[in-house]
């Protein structure tokens, strides 16, 4: 229940239909997220269904892109929402930008940025498709061999994983792989087992992992733990990106009753 005999709401109505405590709501309407409430003679603020949709939307929002991405997309829709209302006095029945229809393109702005979250959530899932694809390919080979005489040159293997010889440079230097040092001027030699070392750290770099996830990977790779749990993570990244998919898929029809009242 969002309203009180149609009339305007108290902040604890707006607490019951949200879950959200009074300073939380006091605060997201400080930071712009809310249209402003307006004051009636004894000072209460009055909110409206708009108020309440406008919380719903930004806990979808917050959960699927993080609070500040969701702060400056509801920042911006009620920003405009409160100049297309006008300078005209609010009253209690009718807050100040509750009634009128805002900018015509509010709505396709809103949804955009919308689409756009749902668009970096679909790059995400891809590169962690990929990543698994990878993995699996690398499975598929059996452990590695012993060195050979066929090591790849530092130059070698960043074009065979389509990265800079700087990376490899930057992923020694961080643990995540272990080339040899066997020529007379100490240059850089991957065999087999570098080798896999840095096509796991590719995949899971490419998967959207920093380098202490990659580093716990590389871990269990010299215990003997193969790529299991490699695959493990990106697994629950997968998971991730299709929970907050959903949070945003909820969010949606907030913020289009929001961008488009009526």
């Amino acid at each position: 229940m969002t309203s009180r005999a149609d009339g305007p709401l108290r902040t604890a109505d707006v607490v019951r239909a949200t879950g959200y405590s009074a300073q939380q709501v006091r605060d997201l309407e400080r930071l712009g997220v809310l249209p402003p409430a307006v004051r009636e003679p004894n000072g209460y603020r009055a909110y409206t269904a708009d108020h309440v949709r406008a919380l719903h939307a930004y806990r979808g929002l917050a959960a699927a892109a993080g609070p500040v991405d969701a702060r400056c997309l509801l920042g911006a829709l009620v920003a405009a929402r409160d100049a297309a209302a006008g300078p005209s006095d609010p009253t209690p029945a009718q807050p100040r930008g509750a009634a009128a229809d805002p900018a015509p393109s509010v709505l396709t702005d809103a949804l955009a940025a919308v689409n756009a979250v749902h668009a970096r959530f679909a790059r995400e899932r891809e590169e962690v498709l990929r990543a698994l694809a990878a993995l699996d390919a690398i499975r598929g080979e059996g452990p590695a061999a012993d060195e050979h005489p066929d090591a790849l040159t530092i130059t070698q293997l960043a074009a065979a994983l389509g990265v800079r010889t700087s990376t490899l440079r930057f992923w020694e230097q961080e643990g995540l792989v272990h080339p040899e040092r066997v020529t007379t001027l100490r240059a850089r030699r991957y065999g087999s087992a570098a080798v896999r070392e840095a096509r796991v750290v590719a995949a899971l770099r490419a998967g959207g992992y920093g380098v202490p996830a990659v580093r716990e990977v590389i871990r269990s790779l010299d215990a003997g733990a193969g790529v299991d749990r490699a695959r493990e993570i990106l697994d629950d990244r997968l998971r991730r990106i299709a929970t907050r998919t959903l949070a945003l898929l909820r969010a949606g029809s907030d913020v289009a009753a929001l961008a488009a009242p009526g």
